[in-house]
């Protein structure tokens, strides 16, 4: 079933979001050469506890982490550890959330580390991030998720072609609502699909995470034995990205973005609905 918000409980799920944006923000900055991804597991740690806050990635389904450190042609949830050392030219995808008073934040980025990062490295992150925003922009009262897929996967498709011949819109992960729990309905694919139809509508009150995962080669997956750690099949390099979202009566309000994803959805004509953490 799908979870409805109220204001009120949207407010406090912005509340999540803004930590999860200080953690973006902490690990950006750690995301150097030399650091490990277990270092920037740490830093997030302490964002999370200096807030007050809790990890919803920490021992999720056995998961040992706060955060997923998804480097090169690893797609999603990466684990941390000691021996992933971050070199010059390497690209990372951190995907962090956090939970206040029981709801929940969730967002990923891309990150370059260092510097030299090969032309069509960049625009992989370019285009997967710029995907998410025209997903973010198509969810308006009474169109159906649908939209929001066709919008990611249009947006993919119009952009020229890279060097390694195409982008895989990576088809065994998705979006997904988001609430009381991290993951809940409706899944949201990054491409349409007919067996799928047109999903629910999208009225005041549904809460998604949209996150386009995009490589340079395959849309295809496999998990590592570690039985989390998910890679490109044909090693191809990959980006993600991620913002949790509140629809309201209103417009889009992006939880997880420091100015409610104001700046990016004019781009698109969408006006944002009021940050109620302003208000508090």
């Amino acid at each position: 079933m799908v979870q409805i918000k109220t204001p009120e409980q949207i407010a406090k799920m912005r509340e999540a979001g803004l930590v999860v944006a200080a953690i973006h923000a902490a690990t950006r900055e750690a995301a150097v050469p030399g650091a490990t991804t277990r270092d920037l597991d740490q830093v997030a740690r302490k964002v999370i506890a200096d807030h007050g806050a809790k990890s919803n990635f920490l021992g999720y389904g056995g998961f040992p982490a706060t955060i997923c450190t998804s480097v090169n042609e690893v797609v999603v949830h990466g684990i941390p550890d000691d021996k992933t050392v971050l070199k010059d030219g390497d690209i990372i995808s951190i995907d962090a959330g956090a939970i206040v008073d029981g709801w929940h934040g969730d967002a990923a980025y891309t990150a370059f580390v260092g510097t030299g990062h090969a032309p069509e490295l960049i625009e992989l992150s370019r285009v997967t991030e710029e995907s998410m925003w025209a997903g973010i922009a198509a969810m308006k009262v009474n169109n159906r998720l649908v939209d929001i897929s066709k919008a990611i996967e249009s947006y993919i498709r119009r952009q020229p072609r890279p060097a390694t011949g195409k982008y895989g819109i990576i088809e065994d992960y998705g979006g997904h609502g988001i609430g009381t729990e991290m993951h809940m309905d409706p899944h949201l694919l990054n491409y349409v699909s007919r067996k799928r139809g047109k999903g629910v509508k999208l009225v005041p009150g549904l809460c998604l995470a949209i996150e386009p995962m995009v490589s340079l080669g395959t849309p295809h997956t496999e998990v590592l034995e570690d039985e989390w750690t998910v890679i490109t099949t044909d090693g191809t390099w990959s980006s993600h990205w991620e913002h949790s979202i509140a629809l309201t009566e209103q417009g889009p309000l992006v939880l997880t973005a420091p100015d409610c994803g104001r700046e990016k959805l004019a781009q698109y004509g969408v006006e944002t609905a009021p940050d109620p953490s302003a208000r508090s």
